[in-house]
């Protein structure tokens, strides 16, 4: 035990005489912590941000969509020609899905409507849809308070009533409380219910999958919209001018059991290319499935990342060893001073190696620091830079940088520069306990 404190008391005080090169020497131990933990951060706060966004569309959902053919035809018919075009899943359709699916837990429609959403001089172009009450629960959807949601006697009723998306509520109603105001679809007027509170998913991955931003959806009654509003949908928008003609936009699959998910999907896909063979009309999303893939691919990025990290720390090791190499012809007279008065190879050895292992433990340790530090104010400082002067304009107004630090980045980034050290280190020590103390003493 006093042979181990003495070793270590020798080891620290060689350090301590050359500080400011022992800092140097670890930096790259340092640097290559830090960027292993900064790195995978990064890595990991942008899969959470991502598997956020997929998994807020429902991990039990089965999302089957009408979709506009990639080559369609206009029809003529006598001098008039057709611009009308017909697609995606009907009421049959809908009806064979709710019979093939006695067991699920929900099975929502959605068909859409209207052309524009207007309220006085303030319109949009309309992204509104009938629909019904489960939506809120399938879909992971909640309501302002003060509001309310879509109610069963809406859809008795066919009540000519409204919840908009945030988005909506900001453009038609930007001073006003929308609650119990008017707006129109079209030239039908509704009263807003129920505001949506913000949704997530604008410009990220869930809407991309969806297909639309949620925030500026528009729900009334199912029953409502089919008694009120033609399958037919024309809509102006840039200059150009678009007619479809869609039973149904969207029907949300809701199965009770997650295990069942994948089985599901495949058995709804085939439902549809029976009934939909070479139209290609119907697509399908399955978040559960998206889910899994995502968490796959991130990590793997997560080891892409963490591996060009990990090469500061080979190079902050090759700094430690050519340091060491240094030092052991620098310090060879001391060798053989110790070798003279009794100090053994193995002595030597290990007084060489505590000294990188010292460098190396306390290069992870302000490594880890440095990195946790970067990851953190990475998150704090991106959504600032659209703010400022220069930068600004390269950068969209809600950027932000998202990074989550994981403890096994830190422990493995801390093991391996111990390690790093360690095992660079042998050979400088080896090299000096083989000295001759005879030679060493003559060394100038």
């Amino acid at each position: 035990m006093t042979f181990l404190l003495e070793i270590v008391r020798l080891g620290l005080t060689n350090l301590r005489l050359h500080l400011l090169r022992s800092f140097l020497t670890a930096l790259g131990i340092i640097l290559g912590v830090a960027a292993v933990i900064a790195m995978v951060a990064m890595g990991e706060g942008s899969k959470q941000e991502a598997l956020k966004q997929i998994e807020s569309l429902g991990a039990r959902n089965i999302i089957i969509r009408s979709q506009k053919p990639a080559e369609s035809t206009q029809q003529q018919s006598g001098q008039q020609r057709s611009f009308v075009l017909k697609y995606g899943i009907t009421r049959d359709d809908l009806a064979v899905i709710q019979a093939n699916f006695p067991e699920a837990d929900a099975i929502v429609p959605l068909k859409e409507i209207g052309a524009q959403v207007i309220r006085g001089d303030r319109q949009l172009v309309s992204q509104a849809f009938g629909t019904t009450p489960d939506l809120l629960r399938v879909a992971n959807l909640t309501v302002r308070q003060g509001g309310r949601y879509l109610a069963e006697q809406d859809l008795e009723d066919r009540a000519m009533v409204a919840v908009i998306g945030a988005d909506v509520a900001r453009a038609l109603f930007p001073w006003d409380d929308p609650i119990g105001r008017t707006f129109r679809i079209d030239d039908k007027a509704f009263t807003v219910v129920g505001v949506l509170a913000p949704v997530g998913l604008a410009g990220g991955r869930g809407a991309i999958l969806i297909g639309r931003d949620l925030n500026l959806d528009v729900h009334i009654p199912l029953t409502t919209a089919r008694a009120v509003f033609s399958d037919v949908v024309m809509k102006r928008q840039s200059g150009s001018f678009q007619a479809t003609e869609v039973q149904v936009s969207e029907v949300y699959l809701s199965v009770p059991d997650r295990d069942h998910v994948l089985a599901d999907a495949g058995r709804a896909e085939r439902i549809m290319k029976v009934r939909h063979p070479d139209a290609g009309d119907v697509s399908m999303i399955v978040p559960y499935e998206l889910l899994a893939s995502a968490r796959r691919s991130a990590m793997t990025w997560n080891i892409v990342l963490g591996a060009i990290a990990g090469i500061s720390l080979l190079v902050g090791g090759i700094g430690i060893m050519n340091i060491m190499l240094a030092t052991v012809t620098e310090r060879t007279r001391e060798i053989g001073v110790r070798r003279a008065l009794g100090a053994t190879r193995r002595h030597i050895v290990w007084q060489f190696l505590v000294e990188t292992g010292v460098l190396s433990t306390m290069g992870g340790i302000l490594g880890v620091g440095l990195g946790i530090a970067a990851a953190e104010g990475l998150e704090l400082v991106v959504p600032l830079l659209p703010k400022m002067p220069l930068v600004g304009q390269f950068f969209n107004a809600d950027t932000t940088f998202p990074t989550q630090v994981t403890l096994w980045s830190i422990v493995v980034a801390f093991c391996v520069a111990a390690a790093t050290g360690l095992i660079f280190g042998i050979y400088p020590a080896r090299k000096a306990a083989q000295q001759d103390p005879i030679v060493a003493l003559r060394h100038d």
